[in-house]
């Protein structure tokens, strides 16, 4: 991780000196309190240290990582809001801090605040990069629609769940990567190579996610163990048990003791070959996306960053 360092160290440097007005301060409060509230930063990472491979300053491509910055935390303060969230990374939640009518309205500015980042950068890129920001803002609507309409269906296919988690969380791993080849007048084609490994990134970690949400380690995770579980949510590893075996699946859904439950389902999924199933799954998109960063048409030395990073990603343990 210690090429990440320097982009980490600029970023946070960069939007920690980005100030809101002061006035109203129920409008502007709430969004130095929840974007210091910190997290990996991932997103505008990606946009940085794509730009970076593409022989770009991280200087010239800021505006557009602090667009990414900004989207991904509007798109959870409002996702709190749905799912009645009390905490975030620990701390109270901006509707819970505030109220819901706070949190909406808050929400709302990061978002326009997003778009007024886009029209710093030059002249000559924002119209694409709107129009792939606009592309991918409605995808993750789309996401998180599909993720909300998944909880009342009956039946929701493996394919379907994968589409889910494609628009909800790794279009905009894409988009970020996107942006820095924009900003760094990368081809057509490199473009749309570092958006698939973003992509495919995004989707292998999703479904890392899914498998160490029950077997993970509770202090490397950051999570509750089996919260999955718990809520019934409709999971890689649980739509592949209810394949091979209704009836088992229905009847653990249907325990209402938290830890009895964990261990029934920890016990199907194993005997059922679901977690390997998955392994399998994260694995495939895994290869997918550095396939695609292979393609890229840069000396594979201006690669090594970005691949640390993927490796970084996948070494929470399983």
């Amino acid at each position: 991780m210690e090429s990440i360092k320097p982009f980490a160290k600029y970023f946070e440097s960069e939007i920690g000196n980005y100030s809101f007005p002061l006035c109203p301060s129920n409008l502007y409060d709430p969004l130095t309190y929840f974007l210091q509230l910190g997290g990996k930063r991932i997103r505008p990472l990606l946009t940085l240290m794509a730009a970076n491979m593409f022989g770009e300053s991280e200087s010239n491509a800021i505006h557009a990582s602090l667009a990414i910055e900004f989207f991904h935390n509007f798109s959870l303060i409002h996702d709190d809001i749905m799912d009645k969230a009390p905490l975030r990374r620990g701390k109270a939640t901006v509707h819970k801090k505030w109220n819901d009518d706070i949190a909406i309205l808050s929400g709302d500015v990061l978002l326009i605040k997003a778009y007024q980042e886009l029209s710093k950068q030059e002249n000559i890129h924002v119209p694409l990069l709107l129009d792939v920001f606009n592309r991918t803002a409605v995808e993750v609507c789309e996401g998180q629609q599909l993720d909300m309409d998944f909880e009342s269906r009956v039946e929701v296919s493996i394919d379907e769940y994968i589409e889910m988690i494609r628009l909800k969380t790794s279009v905009l791993l894409g988009c970020a990567l996107e942006f820095g080849a924009i900003v760094s007048n990368a081809s057509k084609k490199d473009r749309e190579l570092i958006y698939e490994f973003g992509q495919n990134l995004g989707i292998a970690f999703q479904i890392q996610d899914d498998i160490l949400d029950l077997f993970g380690d509770p202090e490397k995770f950051g999570k509750q163990i089996g919260g999955d579980v718990i809520s019934n949510k409709k999971t890689i590893l649980l739509l592949k048990a209810k394949e091979l075996d209704v009836q088992e699946v229905l009847k653990m859904m249907q325990l209402s003791n938290s830890e009895t439950k964990i261990n029934v389902a920890k016990s199907i999924f194993t005997s059922l070959g679901v977690v390997d199933f998955a392994r399998q799954k994260m694995k495939d998109y895994q290869d997918k996306a550095l396939k695609s960063l292979s393609e890229i048409s840069v000396k594979p030395s201006n690669k090594t960053t970005l691949i640390e990073l993927s490796e970084y990603l996948f070494q929470r343990d399983v």
